[in-house]
């Protein structure tokens, strides 16, 4: 193992004597000792390109015989060196602009030759007020240049040109400094941008063929040093200046990013990253960046409404009237259940998992609206619940000191994009290994450099067990192994992987998709849990919850999961059903779904904006987007991010405050009506210190066996696709991936009799329906077909088959 060196090295900066780690760039030293040092292409999560020649300074080293020396020059001449590539040496002497005239000069001279073309089009530029360039002509350039371009006219372009849906970019803004391309080919593994010409002709160009697809191109806009790369979305929509900026946390998915939201009048005009170090450092996904746009679209709820008992049809309520109705319909229904969704916060998790309890006398609640198992609940049970990253649960820290990590049922670049990030880091400065338990090398996974386990659906169990003598992989008390909500949808495979991380002594963590799921877990949204992680089962837990909550006692039977409560509805054994964030498309079986809400005698949503959900509830609440509340997300690490509320909208309310607001008319309190006041009751009650359940062996199904002409169902969610959280940003939405279907090509050329997809269209027949898509080869295993889930029509679940089953595919002209 490589041994790490303590000893620092001592140097002066502007006489300041400073002391740092071998290895410390110049630049890097100066910000210790509070001296800024101007630049424009160092960035600090970036490999050094000294480009711009902005940070230049003096140095002098001592000689043999201990006098200074200037440093690759004569001495009594001064070649001035670029800061942001030169690394510290001990007794080096840096003199910056403030203490050497020459380097001043230097750097005056460097900014006067970024101008001479540039169009100082500060008034209508995006970048204008927030620009680095703006601020350091002003601090580190001359007052006027002395250049002119040729005949006094400087170089133009047309502009803008789109190097992609949502990237714009005015070539003659360009400083080169090379931020965009070296965070698309470092950090993303996007490289579809570079800096192509030579001199005065060099420009940012993208691939003749290839447009700038990436998930995280919106990093690139932020970094830019000038307003060369722009926002389709954000572009001419406000001034720096006119922006009030609130800290946030991205709501899109588990990992928890930190965002900076910019508003205006009562309205967010843009996203940035936020810098958090030990999360997402300064990186979000596009979808973090764009996809705010869903709570003004026009079908957003806006007021209460009950259903009229003369019409039949929904009408506007005070929001006395809809506590009042609510409370008389789900009183008298004959028993209620409560299915929540992923986009809750953990204050709101909780206030469903007691009002469940103490309101409706029921353990029927579960937060799993899509695909799910009673082997999962289990797993969360056992596993997952409790963990977190003070007590020795896996972080984004150890990637980068495990020597594998094994990615099952998770794709996380379409999944979690903060984590795939991170991952590519660990591979390219720690060397760390990457194993995908999947059908196929992904974009993702060849982006990461992984090594794939090549599995067809179903076969996931017996893959992961495989893993613990496969010699090639070598996991060990080193690794890290991550599995993704869809390993659910297979039998065995939680419990496999719970076996292997206790054989190898790899450490184990569960990674959901939504940002709402770890923290409902904790609340209690489960049918086998209460909040703090306590068994239903275990009459202690029941007791120590219902002292807590102040009521005689809770029920002692485990109550329905999302699946059975559905099932339940639908044979008339439970009447009424409260609805908090869930699209029935997700669900495992859309058509259940709908079944049940037909059947169910009365029903409750509470929701952002109108679903198919509407069309059934006998009351609908309006509540709060994550901008018009606080609240908190809990990380797929365990790690909570609070956040405040950003707008104070009187037309919506927290899924809290609605629920507190039902429970008080069916005289059952919650007790509190506040996140402030759920937070306290949370702290209070506190997590379950005593036995927790143990993963008992769970049964493995044998693979069925091949059925002439069907092919079996692999299929994720892509980043950007058809979810309702993406709407209105429609230039973010035209940079997602085309959907197509992903065969072998054996298999494609026994359907379509050619191995060469080009302008081929299948037809892909499961037990709900069929669809139609265009045709990619890659290395599947035989006898298997991936298709994008949420990326037509009503999505794979509702429109084609569930996750594993056999489907028939053939060409579409057939």
């Amino acid at each position: 193992m490589t041994q790490v060196t303590t000893e620092l090295v001592n140097l002066t900066i502007d006489g300041i004597a400073v002391s740092v780690p071998p290895g410390t760039l110049v630049i890097r030293a100066a910000e210790q000792v509070g001296i800024q040092i101007p630049r424009f292409c160092d960035h600090p999560l970036l490999a050094p390109a000294g480009a711009c020649r902005q940070c230049l300074v003096e140095v002098a080293m001592p000689g043999p015989d201990g006098s200074m020396r200037q440093m690759q020059g004569p001495p009594g001449r001064m070649k001035p060196q670029a800061s942001c590539t030169l690394v510290v040496s001990e007794g080096m002497e840096v003199r910056t602009q403030l203490t050497s005239e020459a380097i001043d000069k230097a750097q005056q001279g460097v900014m006067e030759q970024l101008l001479i073309n540039h169009p100082l089009d500060c008034p209508v530029c995006d970048k204008g007020g927030e620009c680095p360039l703006q601020n350091q002509a002003m601090s580190n350039g001359r007052g006027e240049s002395r250049f002119s371009a040729q005949g006094g006219i400087k170089r133009t372009y047309p502009k803008p040109i789109n190097i992609s849906a949502q990237v714009l970019l005015d070539r003659e803004r360009c400083i080169l400094c090379a931020r965009c391309t070296r965070f698309s080919n470092e950090i993303a593994g996007d490289p579809f941008i570079a800096l192509i010409e030579r001199g005065a002709l060099q420009q940012v160009g993208i691939y003749e063929r290839e447009p700038f697809q990436s998930y995280f191109a919106g990093n690139t806009i932020q970094i830019c040093p000038v307003g060369a790369l722009t926002s389709a979305d954000y572009r001419f929509r406000s001034r720096p200046f006119d922006l009030v900026s609130v800290p946030g946390v991205a709501e899109h998915d588990a990992c928890g990013s930190a965002i900076r939201i910019d508003h205006r009048r009562g309205r967010v005009v843009r996203r940035l990253s936020g810098n958090d170090p030990e999360v997402n450092e300064e990186w979000i996904t596009d979808k973090d960046r764009f996809g705010f746009h869903y709570a003004r679209q026009d079908d957003r709820l806006t007021y209460p409404q009950v259903r009229d008992e003369e019409t039949g049809e929904l009408r506007p309520a005070s929001w006395p009237e809809a506590f009042t109705v609510a409370a008389r319909g789900l009183a008298a229904a004959g028993g209620s259940a409560v299915l929540t969704g992923g986009r809750l916060t953990a204050e709101d998790a909780y206030a469903y998992a007691k009002f469940a309890r103490v309101s409706l006398g029921t353990h029927d609640i579960d937060f799993r609206a899509r695909p799910h198992s009673t082997e999962e609940a289990d797993f969360l049970a056992s596993e997952v619940v409790l963990t977190s990253h003070e007590d020795g649960g896996v972080t984004y820290a150890d990637f980068d000191k495990a020597s594998v990590v094994v990615l099952a049922g998770l794709e996380p670049e379409d999944e979690a994009g903060t984590i795939f990030l991170r991952l590519r880091k660990a591979v390219r400065k720690a060397g760390t290994r990457v194993v995908s338990v999947a059908p196929f090398t992904s974009r993702g996974l060849a982006k990461l450099e992984g090594h794939l386990v090549r599995t067809a659906p179903g076969e996931e169990a017996q893959a992961l067990r495989a893993l613990a003598d496969d010699g090639q992989v070598a996991l060990d008390g080193g690794g890290v192994i991550l599995v993704g909500e869809r390993l659910a949808a297979t039998p065995g495979a939680l419990t496999a992987a719970v076996e292997l991380s206790r054989i190898t002594g790899a450490r184990l963590a569960w990674v959901p998709r939504r940002a709402g799921d770890r923290g409902a877990v904790e609340a209690g949204c489960l049918p086998t849990l209460l909040p703090g992680g306590r068994p239903v089962a275990d009459a202690g837990a029941r007791v120590d919850v219902a002292t807590a909550w102040g009521i005689d006692s809770l029920p002692a039977e485990i109550g329905r999961d999302g699946d059975g409560i559905l099932a339940a509805l639908a044979a008339g054994e439970l009447g009424g059903l409260v609805v908090g964030g869930v699209d029935p498309d997700d669900t495992a079986d859309p058509a259940l779904f709908r079944e049940a809400l037909a059947a169910a005698r009365f029903v409750v949503q509470l929701e952002l904006r109108a679903t198919d959900v509407t069309e059934h509830a006998d009351v609908v609440f309006p509540v709060a987007p994550v901008t018009d509340k606080a609240g908190t997300f809990v990380t797929w690490d365990g790690r909570p991010r609070s956040f405040d509320r950003v707008f104070v909208n009187p037309g919506s309310l927290p899924d809290l405050r609605v629920l507190a607001g039902i429970a008080e008319e069916l005289d059952a309190p919650l007790g509190f009506r506040t996140v402030e006041e759920v937070r306290s009751e949370m702290s209070s009650l506190g997590p379950w210190d005593g036995p927790r359940p143990v993963l008992g062996p769970a049964p493995v199904a044998a693979p069925a066996e091949p059925v002439a002409g069907e092919l079996r169902l692999a299929t994720w969610k892509q980043l950007v696709d058809l979810g309702s959280m993406q709407d209105g940003e429609v230039h973010y939405r035209a940079a997602g991936r085309r959907p197509v279907a992903r065969l072998s090509a054996a298999d494609l050329d026994r359907i379509l009799g050619t191995a060469d997809p080009a302008a081929a269209e299948v037809l892909v027949t499961g037990d709900r329906g069929s669809v139609t898509l265009p045709v990619a080869v890659a290395d599947l295993p035989e006898g298997v077909v991936w298709l994008p889930a949420r990326s037509l029509g009503r999505g794979v679940l509702a429109d084609v088959a569930s996750p594993g089953s056999r489907v028939t595919v053939k060409g579409a002209d057939r």
